[in-house]
C-alpha cells in the first residue's frame, strides 16, 4: 500500500514539474519527491505489509 502511494506521489510530482504548476510555498515538486522516497523507504522496511516475521504462536512452543 505504501509503494502505491509513493508511486502516486512520484507521478503527481512529475506531472506538476512538466506542467510547471506551483501549489504554493509549502507543497512543491521537491516535497512530493521526498514524500515518495519516505513512503518507499517505509515500504522496503516492511512497515504496513501486514505480515510479521515474528509470531507469538511460534514463540510459545
Amino acid at each position: 500500500m505504501l509503494a502505491i502511494i509513493a508511486a502516486v506521489s512520484f507521478g503527481l510530482a512529475l506531472i506538476l514539474d512538466l506542467a510547471k504548476v506551483a501549489l504554493g510555498d509549502v507543497i512543491t515538486v521537491n516535497t512530493l519527491v521526498v514524500l515518495g522516497l519516505l513512503l518507499l523507504a517505509l515500504h522496503l522496511a516492511g512497515v504496513g505489509s501486514g505480515s510479521r516475521s515474528f509470531s507469538w504462536r511460534r514463540a510459545r512452543r
